[in-house]
């Protein structure tokens, strides 16, 4: 109920379209059934600080054309870019027991990335300013691959607190074995440097036409999945 509540509310305020509320809710219940509490809880903060920072000053955005959507709703491509990763890490815990703790990092890493991208791009586009991530060159704010400081201090936090958040929720839950730092900092470091990934991307490929919004953001996701595997095999911090 809770899933299905969670996209209700998003819907009615108008941050997701109705397809799309539901097929997050249909997810949204993979993902409790499979590895329980912590990780749907995780999600719908995840959903709710994403809804928040949209909105924020969503007027401004519209009339800049810097908005999702007709008014900052997301639809289908956007939501299963960013659930299909999470979704699938549970699938794999839940199939494999011995893989729980490592998947569990993962699902906090692809998540601080959704956090951090949509923060930066949401937040920092307000600060009016940005240049290419590849030439440094101004460009108008919302183009793909334009960043700002602003924008990377937003991203910044917004992998971070995911990745505190996670720490604490499977330190409360008991649901890892993985110390709750370990979980902050490959969280933080993984969302916070694919978010750099998708913007690279964007400028690369998105802009030329091989990639959509959508499938940069998978790609990227997918970048903090790796890197956070990475992170994770160099510490030794599971086994």
């Amino acid at each position: 109920m809770g899933t299905v509540a969670l996209a209700l509310g998003a819907i009615f305020a108008r941050a997701l379209t109705p397809t799309a509320g539901a097929v997050a809710a249909a997810f949204g219940i993979v993902i409790v059934v499979t590895v329980g509490y912590p990780f749907l809880i995780l999600l719908i903060l995840f959903v709710v600080a994403s809804v928040l920072a949209t909105q924020y000053r969503i007027d401004e955005k519209s009339k800049k054309h810097l908005q999702e959507g007709a008014v900052g709703e997301r639809g289908v491509s956007n939501v299963l870019a960013h659930i299909i990763v999470p979704t699938g890490l549970a699938v794999a815990m839940f199939a494999s027991p011995s893989f729980f703790s490592a998947g569990a990092v993962l699902y906090a890493s692809a998540l601080a990335f959704g956090a951090s991208d949509t923060f930066a791009s949401e937040l920092g586009v307000l600060a009016g300013r940005a240049r290419s991530i590849l030439t440094l060159r101004p460009v108008p704010p919302g183009t793909n691959g334009g960043v700002s400081l602003a924008g990377h201090l937003w991203g910044f936090l917004g992998a971070l607190t995911t990745g505190v958040l996670s720490a604490l929720l499977f330190w409360a839950f008991g649901t890892v074995t993985v110390s709750p730092l370990v979980v902050v900092g490959v969280a933080t470091a993984a969302g916070f440097l694919a978010c750099q990934v998708d913007s690279v991307l964007g400028e690369t490929l998105e802009n030329r036409g091989y990639l959509t919004k959508g499938t940069t953001n998978l790609a990227a996701m997918l970048a903090s999945v790796a890197l956070a595997a990475g992170f994770l095999e160099l510490g030794g911090w599971v086994r």
